[in-house]
């Protein structure tokens, strides 16, 4: 008997939308990282991406346990000498609430050419609008 390997054409790709208002951000980066790599479906290969699409609502809205909104930090380096730059929890959410979702959920997929193209799957919005209407996407529940 051969082995069934699934083509990119012949995955059934559909639209799902989660809305984070009063959601624990990293439990929900969890399952939508799932999602987008499509773990979930029975036609799972971990070299295919047969992942779905995801619409992240309301980003700004998140929230995270304990003291992380004030001691969790976030560094980026400028490239120049002294360049190192830190900011918190707190103050990523004020300035792009949508990039920390982002960044949370891109650390949750391979970091190489197959996580590229399934981390382009993932739209994340502040509020609770969004241009994919056309789609017709599904409400997933994250509890």
């Amino acid at each position: 008997m051969k082995t069934f390997m699934p083509k990119t054409k012949e995955i059934d790709r559909k639209w799902y939308v989660v809305d984070l208002k009063g959601i624990t951000l990293g439990r929900a980066a969890v399952k939508i990282a799932d999602i987008l790599r499509g773990k979930g479906k029975p036609l799972f290969s971990p070299h295919v991406d047969c992942g779905d699409n995801v619409i992240v609502l309301n980003a700004r809205h998140t929230t995270v346990t304990g003291r992380k909104a004030t001691d969790k930090k976030y560094y980026r380096y400028t490239g120049y000498p002294g360049g190192l730059r830190e900011r918190s929890f707190k103050q990523m959410m004020d300035k792009s609430p949508e990039r920390l979702v982002e960044k949370t959920i891109r650390g949750m997929i391979p970091h190489n050419r197959l996580g590229r193209k399934v981390y382009k799957k993932l739209h994340v919005y502040a509020n609770d609008q969004h241009p994919h209407q056309a789609q017709k996407p599904e409400l997933l529940k994250i509890s």
